[in-house]
């Protein structure tokens, strides 16, 4: 399965964890939503054939504040994707732990969602908020997003709290 793997989170987990396969970097994901690069130029190869990833920068954690002015935010990530359909049989957009612009332009870009969802209490009260943006999101913006699944992590089958959550 050719994959696609974006990194649009601030932190740049994925990108770090994926960094000892990176064959040679390239522009990243801030370059393609607020610079106008192309998503073709912004794909970095990995060492495995069938992944390749859109690397992330901290300077993503600027970006909304840098979008303020532009018309159709929302939209960015969405455009530049379209120039590069059909050539992926998955794409991956890890999103920020946070509901931000970012997460907002991730999801207005996607068919589905899979939800990543630590087994404690307060998560559950994030997914609620998550649930509502949602809702919204699919109103006003992308009619077609579904909700895959739920992912449940941190899992701790001696954890009561964690049979709970799962519930």
């Amino acid at each position: 399965i050719k994959t696609l793997l974006i990194d649009l989170d601030p932190q740049a987990n994925a990108t770090t964890g994926l960094s000892e396969l990176i064959v040679e970097s390239k522009n990243n994901i801030y370059d393609v939503i607020l610079d106008d690069k192309s998503v073709k130029e912004s794909i970095t190869k990995t060492s495995f054939s069938y992944l390749d990833i859109i690397e992330s920068t901290n300077d993503l954690v600027g970006a909304e504040i840098e979008l303020v002015g532009v018309m159709a935010r929302e939209y960015q990530l969405k455009k530049a994707l379209e120039t590069i359909e059909g050539q992926y049989d998955i794409i991956i957009i890890d999103c920020p732990p946070s509901l931000s612009l970012l997460t907002v332009m991730a999801l207005v870009s996607s068919n589905s969602l899979l939800v990543p969802l630590q087994t404690e209490f307060f998560a559950l009260e994030g997914l609620t908020q998550l649930m509502k943006t949602i809702e919204r999101i699919k109103v006003n913006l992308n009619p077609d997003l579904e909700i895959q699944g739920i992912l449940l992590t941190m899992y701790d089958r001696r954890n009561k709290l964690s049979s709970q959550v799962e519930q």
